[in-house]
C-alpha cells in the first residue's frame, strides 16, 4: 500500500497522484506548473525546467526529503533541441553524482504549451553523494 503526499499544489484535474510514498520510497510526477493556481507556466525551456523542477523540489520535501535523495529520473522533452537549455537548468537542481536518467523526445505532451515533463524515484535516507 501507498500513501499520498500532500504536496501543497494544487490538486491535478485528472485521475493521477502526483507524488506517492511507500516505505522510504517515493515516486513524483511534474510539468512546469505554477503550485498555487495550477496554471500553465509558459515560456523557454529554461524557464519551464525551473519551475518543473521546483515543484518536484517541493514535492520531495513533503514527503520526508530533498533532491539528494532522487535516483532515477525520466525528462520527456517535446524537441530535442531543448537538452541544452534542460540541462543547463537541470545542474542547477542536481550534483555529482547524477541520478540516473533518460531523456525522451515525444511528439506532444497533454497540456498545451508544455515543453517538459519528469518523473522521479526517490529512496528517502538511503542516498550517499
Amino acid at each position: 500500500m501507498f500513501e499520498l503526499i500532500d504536496t501543497g499544489m494544487g490538486e491535478s484535474d485528472v485521475p493521477v497522484s502526483d507524488t506517492v510514498r511507500a516505505g522510504n520510497l517515493v515516486w513524483s510526477v511534474h510539468i512546469s506548473e505554477d503550485p498555487v493556481t495550477g496554471e500553465i507556466v509558459t515560456g523557454d525551456i529554461e524557464t519551464q525546467t525551473r519551475r518543473t523542477l521546483q515543484n518536484l523540489d517541493q514535492a520531495i520535501r513533503a514527503a520526508g526529503g530533498t533532491l539528494a535523495d532522487v535516483v532515477q529520473m525520466q525528462v520527456f522533452l517535446i524537441e530535442k533541441t531543448d537538452s541544452a537549455g534542460m540541462n543547463k537548468v537541470y545542474a542547477e537542481f542536481f550534483q555529482a553524482p547524477y541520478p540516473v536518467r533518460a531523456t525522451v523526445v515525444v511528439k506532444e505532451l497533454l497540456s498545451a504549451g508544455l515543453r517538459i515533463e519528469v518523473l522521479a524515484h526517490a529512496v528517502l535516507g538511503e542516498v550517499k553523494r
